[in-house]
């Protein structure tokens, strides 16, 4: 999908890496992990690490448990 973008086009990609239901892959080992570390530090591409849970308190109790 990112390979097909047209000039002038802004694209946003969101998730946790954290939250993996596949058991061959981890947080550091993921499409999303791999994609911020092979754009990092070049021209145009950004990268946000929100490090608290801003939904709910039982939202971050699941994602520290499960």
């Amino acid at each position: 999908m990112i390979s097909r973008v047209g000039e002038g086009t802004k694209m946003v990609l969101t998730g946790d890496p954290h939250q993996i239901d596949n058991p061959y892959l981890d947080s550091n080992s993921n499409g999303l992990t791999y994609t911020v570390e092979r754009l990092k530090g070049h021209a145009g591409c950004g990268h946000i690490t929100l490090t608290k849970s801003e939904r709910s308190r039982l939202s971050a109790l699941a994602a520290d448990y499960l």
